[in-house]
């Protein structure tokens, strides 16, 4: 079954815009082949609020979140995970309405096969130390919303979901995107763990899901039964060219990703070597 991506989203850099009853949406001016249109903050409740992923440090795109909250309270900041594209504003937001940030620190280890340099455009925020390190299942509440921490470790270690009940939805970070597949980097990212904890948001059976980047996703079963179907074909694919002598990620990419833009290479040669890791970690190669 081929993934029913979802990549038309209406929308207005520097305007915050509901989306639903209970959450508005801002996106940074931060484009790019990782990041779509830019990241999505997400405002939940009204009056006394809380943010998810409040983005990178832009000026433009702070000035547009503070307009954004003017005359309320955040009285929590929640990152999904700890890259440049999702953490590195939570702290400076937190400081101006001295609320706590919570999440998962960042690993110690960030990058693989390429030395030092960061492999996705996105980049880690290595520093990333929230104030309340999250529990699975740890839930944080104001006036009218609750969310609930849900483990997801897999595009990253620390990755972090929030299930909204109020609104049977979740906010999946990287997790799940509608306009793409999501980067598994190893070594802090883990083919096992991923499509485990895909499994686990499948069977919370979320009316929605709100990535940080691009459109909800309002068919998530569907969706979900597609995604983690495409990364067993490509496991598939990957163990094939294993059998024909072809045992690196440079070497399989430029087979299987001839039709992707080159600049997404780097990242797809990543994935390829959490498949390669997964496929020793269960004893097939």
């Amino acid at each position: 079954m081929p993934i029913p991506f979802v990549k038309d989203i209406d929308f207005e850099y520097g305007k915050a815009q509901s989306v639903s009853p209970l959450v508005r949406r801002l996106i940074a001016r931060n484009p790019g082949p990782f990041t779509y249109t830019g990241t999505g903050v997400y405002i939940i409740g009204e009056g006394d609020v809380a943010v998810i992923d409040p983005g990178p440090v832009l000026d433009e795109h702070e000035a547009a979140l503070d307009a954004a909250l003017e005359g309320e309270r955040v009285s929590a900041v929640l990152v999904t995970h700890h890259h440049l594209d999702h953490s590195p504003l939570a702290h400076p937001l937190a400081r101006k309405h001295g609320a706590p940030v919570y999440g998962r620190a960042a690993p110690e280890r960030h990058n693989p096969l390429s030395g030092d340099q960061p492999v996705t455009e996105e980049g880690a925020d290595a520093a990333f130390t929230p104030d309340i390190e999250l529990q699975d299942g740890q839930t944080i509440s104001g006036p009218g919303w609750t969310l609930e921490a849900i483990a997801t470790p897999g595009h990253t270690s620390n990755h972090v979901c929030f299930g909204f009940a109020e609104e049977a939805a979740c906010f999946t970070g990287d997790h799940v995107m509608g306009w793409s597949t999501s980067v598994v980097v190893p070594p802090d990212g883990n083919m096992n763990a991923y499509l485990e904890s895909l499994q686990r948001i499948r069977a919370r059976e979320f009316e929605t899901l709100w990535p940080t980047h691009g459109p909800p996703i309002t068919r998530p079963d569907r969706f979900l039964r597609a995604y983690i179907g495409h990364r067993l074909q490509r496991e598939k694919q990957i163990r094939d060219q294993v059998a024909q002598g072809r045992t690196t990620p440079e070497d399989i990419v430029p087979k299987l990703y001839s039709g992707v833009d080159k600049r997404l290479w780097p990242a797809a040669a990543m994935s390829v070597k959490a498949h390669l890791e997964r496929l020793k970690e269960n004893g097939e190669i």
